[in-house]
């Protein structure tokens, strides 16, 4: 089974949501456009119903993690059939392109091009891969913005950094650390298998970052 971290962004850098209205749109969009069927009641605009039987579709992927930060989003994939993972990127970029420009009364291209799609290829890309999708948000948290340089006291506050991940509903973050927020849409039992306690993991993580700041700070 392939793994893929696929992102993308808006053109121009240009912000991709707006509003929490555009997130739920396309978080909806996630699910229904997971569907090899062809998806009519998803319609550029209008009042968005409940997620259909999930027990009705035929899904094209697996979704394992994702997250929306304002200008770009960040989805972990695996295929379930053949060409299924380019068919379903294609569908919901298209469909969300669609709702954003009905909806904002603008024209033209949405995203700065194709959806890069990268294959995960060994373990400690696997390993790391989830807890960079989730620790996104905190390049918009005041004194976590460096978490991405753990050697470099990424992280000011590792307890401040995790309340704020909890308040951040747009990811998979929260529904992996035992917090229904979207369960319908991810798929957990890849990573719960391979972490055992993926929650407990991540925070250990997080704190890690502020120690190894704390004790190199002291070094220099």
């Amino acid at each position: 089974m392939g793994l893929y971290h696929a992102l993308n962004r808006g053109v121009d850098g240009r912000l991709l949501f707006t509003d929490d209205s555009d997130r739920v749109r396309f978080v909806h969009d996630l699910f229904e456009f997971n569907d090899g069927k062809p998806t009519p009641h998803a319609r550029a605009s209008g009042k968005i119903g409940g997620f259909v039987n999930p027990h009705m579709r035929e899904q094209l992927v697996l979704i394992h993690g994702w997250c929306l930060m304002h200008n770009h989003y960040h989805l972990l994939l695996s295929e379930l059939v053949e060409g299924g993972l380019i068919l379903f990127l294609r569908k919901l970029n298209v469909g969300y392109a669609n709702y954003f420009n009905e909806r904002h009364v603008r024209a033209g291209a949405l995203f700065q091009g194709r959806t890069k799609k990268i294959l995960v290829e060994n373990d400690p890309h696997f390993l790391y891969l989830l807890h960079y999708i989730h620790l996104n948000p905190l390049d918009y948290f005041e004194g976590a913005q460096g978490w991405r340089a753990r050697s470099k006291r990424g992280v000011r506050n590792a307890q401040a950094a995790l309340a704020y991940l909890d308040t951040y509903r747009w990811s998979s973050y929260l529904d992996y650390t035992g917090k229904r927020n979207f369960p319908s849409l991810v798929s957990t039992s890849l990573y719960d298998e391979s972490f055992g306690n993926y929650g407990k993991d991540l925070r250990e993580y997080v704190r890690g970052a502020e120690a190894d700041g704390l004790t190199n700070l002291r070094l220099e």
